[in-house]
């Protein structure tokens, strides 16, 4: 007998699949037994979320865009990269061209939705600049920023948790003139961290301080130890020296000009005047001594109490020889010629 083939039971020949069905929901008059209960327990704990940390509403959106231009050296570069670690409302942006325009920074915080921007400015290889923006309204400060230390520089004792929110510290002195009030809401606004920001902790572990101390704002980051609410460093530091508040966004008016600062060029260049005016010092002191040794001497009258100290010698005769002397006698040493022959027998037997 011939095999009996099987009819297809689809157009392609293929049976066709069962679809599978949904589980059925648990009937409410359903009685709790022991079975029951496990089930529905194990049910609960594997489709449970867990409730947020903070159950507030994140309503302060600042964000801060932290970049620089070209030409940073490596400190900055870690400063920059120290200041987004400590401030988790912050975002990153690759760095700018030299020849570009400072109002170009608006379109980018407009493109990366940000309304704050720290943007560093490096000029000669040697010089950093800190501009500190409301975009893109304004108002901005421009800032020369020295005695720059980093985190991994510092190697400090204090530690804190990495997106927590931190307190601002402020000198007596942001609230005594005008200009530096608008810079203490300028550092509010920007270095403070938004209360229940989806990448904030909610802890509050360090502390930044704003000191005014030689007319430049001094800037530190302490931790603050639970014990006994003592400070620990943790880094980084730097300074802040202003020089200009502008009333638009990296430009426009010129709201307040700081009359104590010295450019760095300046300050170069009064170092360089310094030592050619030793140096020119020295070589007018070494003209003088010339002209002293060259002048005519003075001279001095006899004295004639010195001769009563002078004593006369005994004169020799000058004895004049006229015959030449006799020669020595030549000593021949007996020793020469028995070295001599020894040094020849060496020879011939290391040859």
């Amino acid at each position: 007998m011939a095999a009996t083939k099987r009819k297809p039971d689809g157009p392609d020949g293929r049976p066709k699949k069962r679809a599978k069905r949904a589980p059925r929901a648990a009937k409410p008059d359903a009685k709790p037994g022991p079975e029951g209960a496990g089930q529905a327990g194990a049910g609960q704990a594997e489709y449970s979320i867990p409730p947020p940390v903070s159950q507030g509403k994140w309503k302060n959106k600042e964000r801060v865009l932290i970049f620089s231009s070209r030409g940073i050296n490596f400190r900055t570069r870690h400063l920059m990269q120290d200041l987004r670690t400590l401030m988790p409302h912050s975002k990153a942006d690759t760095k700018m061209d030299r020849k570009d325009q400072l109002f170009v920074i608006n379109e980018a915080c407009e493109m990366k939705n940000c309304n704050k921007c720290i943007f560093f400015e490096a000029k000669k290889k040697q010089d950093l600049y800190m501009w500190l923006s409301n975009t893109p309204q304004g108002p901005s400060a421009k800032f020369l920023v020295q005695n720059v230390h980093t985190l991994a520089e510092l190697k400090m004792t204090g530690n804190c948790l990495r997106g927590s929110r931190p307190l601002l510290s402020f000198d007596p002195t942001f609230d005594k003139e005008p200009h530096y009030a608008l810079l203490k809401e300028l550092f509010i606004q920007i270095f403070s961290t938004p209360r229940y920001h989806p990448k904030s902790q909610p802890f509050v572990d360090h502390v930044f301080t704003f000191t005014i101390t030689d007319e430049r704002i001094w800037f530190r980051n302490y931790q603050i130890i639970e014990e006994d609410a003592s400070l620990v460093e943790i880094g980084p530091r730097f300074v802040l020296n202003l020089i200009k508040i502008f009333q638009g966004s990296f430009g426009g008016a010129t709201l307040y000009e700081n009359p104590h600062y010295q450019s760095p060029n300046m300050h170069r260049r009064l170092l360089r005047l310094s030592v050619a005016a030793k140096f020119r010092e020295k070589q007018q002191v070494k003209e003088v001594q010339k002209i002293k040794k060259k002048g005519s001497k003075v001279l001095i009258g006899e004295d004639p109490t010195e001769v009563v100290f002078e004593t006369p010698a005994e004169e020799k005769t000058v004895e004049i020889q006229l015959v030449k002397p006799e020669s020595k006698p030549i000593v021949k040493d007996k020793k020469k010629p028995r070295k001599i022959q020894r040094k020849k027998q060496k020879k011939l037997f290391r040859s």
